[in-house]
């Protein structure tokens, strides 16, 4: 079968061409995976930084348990059952939120599942910091809170920044689920023009081209950030020192 690549400059029968339609499709996985993103950025490092909390307090207790039971729950359910959760069935549970358009569920779901992943990662990277710091940051007068905020998590977050990029463009790729809720990202677009034009290689090839596109874009982009966040003089020491 010839390939015929002008199909996508004909009418999709909405008064758009096909080509509009993708790149409006386009739009959406970019808006689901970026407010996805800050969910799971926030959330994430709040949960791994409560994970993180010495305890030797009590009251810290609490909060480690709760980290760790969200850690848990999020982290060991598909992604795609919890969109079906959030979609479904939270809705019935707590009628206010049936007002919420899917989209905004869908973050949530998308969200909460990569920021139990992301919590691991900084709690792995403040407990990876030497326990000298703590101290001494809570020797200088500083309270718990402005430990975290001015020594550990500046020092943590340059750690797992790499694993991060990662978890960035896991999350762009996983937002392909939302079309199981009819949100009309690039996946739903290539099933329903696939199903329409009979063009299938040409829909997929050109999808699967604009998915790797965008991950590398995502990966330029925290590598930027992170080059931007190294410490020149640990760099040139490790390249002095062979890498050491």
């Amino acid at each position: 079968m010839a390939l015929d690549w002008q199909f996508f400059l004909e009418d999709d029968g909405g008064g758009r061409t096909y080509l509009e339609w993708m790149f409006e499709a386009w739009g959406w996985t970019l808006s689901v995976a970026a407010c996805a993103w800050v969910v799971a950025m926030v959330v994430g490092a709040l949960m791994g930084t409560l994970r993180s909390l010495p305890i030797d307090r009590r009251a810290n207790r609490f909060f480690i348990q709760f980290a760790t039971a969200w850690v848990e729950l999020f982290r060991n359910i598909p992604v795609l059952v919890q969109i079906f959760l959030w979609y479904f069935v939270v809705p019935k549970v707590f009628p206010a939120m049936q007002q919420l358009p899917g989209f905004t569920l869908v973050v949530l779901a998308l969200g909460f599942f990569t920021s139990a992943r992301i919590a691991e990662q900084v709690r792995a990277g403040i407990q990876s910091l030497p326990r000298g710091q703590r101290y001494a940051a809570l020797a200088m007068g500083l309270t718990t809170f402005q430990s975290y905020r001015y020594v550990l998590w500046p020092m943590a977050f340059r750690t797992i920044w790499p694993p991060l990029t990662s978890e960035s463009m896991n999350l762009l790729k996983n937002s392909s689920v939302a079309f199981a809720v009819s949100i009309a990202e690039l996946t739903m677009y290539a099933m329903q023009v696939q199903e329409e034009t009979s063009r299938g290689i040409e829909v997929y090839f050109v999808v699967t081209a604009i998915y790797a596109i965008s991950a590398f874009s995502v990966n330029r982009v925290m590598a930027y950030f992170e080059k931007r966040l190294q410490i020149p003089g640990v760099v040139v020491a490790r390249q002095a020192g062979g890498g050491h």
